[in-house]
């Protein structure tokens, strides 16, 4: 009896701590190049008198250079206002272990789309921007988990609060976005 228990602690020891397995929405090899890129990961989600917010991360590699994609979704029925990323536009990630890393935006100029969804009878406005990774920070990505992260748009700048576990109310799931560079920064590593 000891020996089962002893052995079911220790598979559960291994599942608890296993690193996620790679999903793709995208891995394509051809002439042309290699893109890759994870599935959207719900990290942030806040919903208040009507307004909601989401913040999506994906991972990408393209040939060879890693980024991560964020997507913002603002939903209200007030007009919301444009937000846009452009050169200055900076990503900061607080770690756990109190170290900070940047991110910068690779593009010029994009900002977000307005959409009206009737069936709700809200705006949507969806921003979406890639951010490159600095030299060397996929150490400490891989050790540490993220406790804060701050956005620095062209016009704005807003701070989230990562938490350990979010059970989402939009997609049903939970999530655990303190833990999402140290599950998959893996999956876009080049090997």
């Amino acid at each position: 009896m000891k020996s089962l228990l002893l052995t079911l602690f220790i598979f559960f020891q291994f599942t608890a701590f296993a690193q996620k397995d790679c999903d793709y929405s995208t891995n394509v090899v051809d002439t042309i190049g290699a893109y890759k890129a994870t599935k959207d990961y719900l990290v942030h989600e806040r919903i208040f008198a009507g307004n909601s917010t989401y913040i999506f991360f994906s991972l990408v590699n393209v040939d060879g250079t890693p980024y991560l994609k964020v997507q913002t979704v603002n939903k209200s029925s007030d007009f919301i206002k444009a937000v846009c990323f452009d050169a200055n536009s900076k990503i900061y990630l607080q770690l756990v272990n109190g170290k900070i890393i940047t991110l910068v935006h690779t593009e010029n100029e994009t900002c977000g789309n307005m959409v009206r969804v009737e069936e709700e009878k809200k705006n949507t406005r969806i921003l979406t921007g890639d951010f490159m990774f600095l030299k060397g920070s996929f150490e400490d990505l891989k050790s540490s988990p993220v406790s804060l992260i701050r956005i620095k748009s062209a016009t704005d700048v807003q701070d989230y609060i990562f938490k350990k576990e979010l059970v989402s109310e939009l997609m049903n799931q939970t999530y655990y976005p303190e833990n999402y560079f140290i599950d998959y920064i893996k999956c876009i590593e080049n090997n």
